[in-house]
């Protein structure tokens, strides 16, 4: 059935004068189904990156990048919940307009993701926490996010700690067999000196 009766979401939505796709099959009209449109994508991506770091030791970069998307999401908001306010046609349009930015970020993942450029992925999952950032802030003003540079500092302190202690492992390590060698020449020496 077609028409001008037809229920359901819209097939385009205008972001600044420009008609898009509305490929998230969400009703759009309903303001606040953009925030399930960020969080899910988010959610998507962070999931695709971490299984493409897990096997490796991740860089602190890497880290608060995976940090920063859930410090982003943790306590995401449901579409009624009574901290949203009624945002304006302009903030509606700045939020959607940051959703075009995430998708276009989100293509640049996936070509980022076929070719295995690790520091692309870990670059653009931060570009696109910015713009789900931007969003939930737009919905959810007194909800405090950090920015990425306050997750990088916190999490290159840990880095940096627990590179320290492998650093002073395998120094101990080092030692250990430096240790056992000398016991295992002495032993060969004292060997052969009875032997003659």
């Amino acid at each position: 059935m077609s028409g001008a009766g037809q229920s359901g979401p819209s097939p385009v939505v205008r972001v600044n004068d420009h008609v898009l796709p509305n490929p998230w099959g969400v009703d759009l009209a309903q303001r606040t189904s953009v925030l399930k449109i960020v969080s899910e994508r988010l959610s998507l991506v962070r999931y695709v990156f971490l299984v493409q770091i897990e096997d490796g030791i991740a860089t602190a970069t890497q880290r608060a990048s995976l940090e920063y998307a859930d410090a982003v999401l943790i306590g995401w908001p449901e579409e009624d919940a009574p901290d949203l306010i009624a945002v304006t046609d302009e903030q509606y349009q700045e939020a959607l307009g940051q959703v075009t930015l995430m998708e276009e970020y989100i293509d640049r993942f996936r070509t980022m993701e076929q070719h295995a450029d690790i520091d692309g992925m870990t670059d653009t999952l931060i570009r696109i926490t910015e713009r789900v950032a931007h969003v939930r802030r737009t919905f959810q003003p007194k909800f405090l996010l950090p920015t990425f540079a306050e997750i990088r500092r916190v999490v290159q302190d840990e880095w940096d700690e627990d590179m320290g202690r492998i650093d002073s492992e395998g120094e101990s390590d080092a030692d250990t067999i430096r240790s056992l060698q000398g016991e295992f020449d002495a032993l060969g020496d004292e060997s052969g000196a009875s032997g003659e």
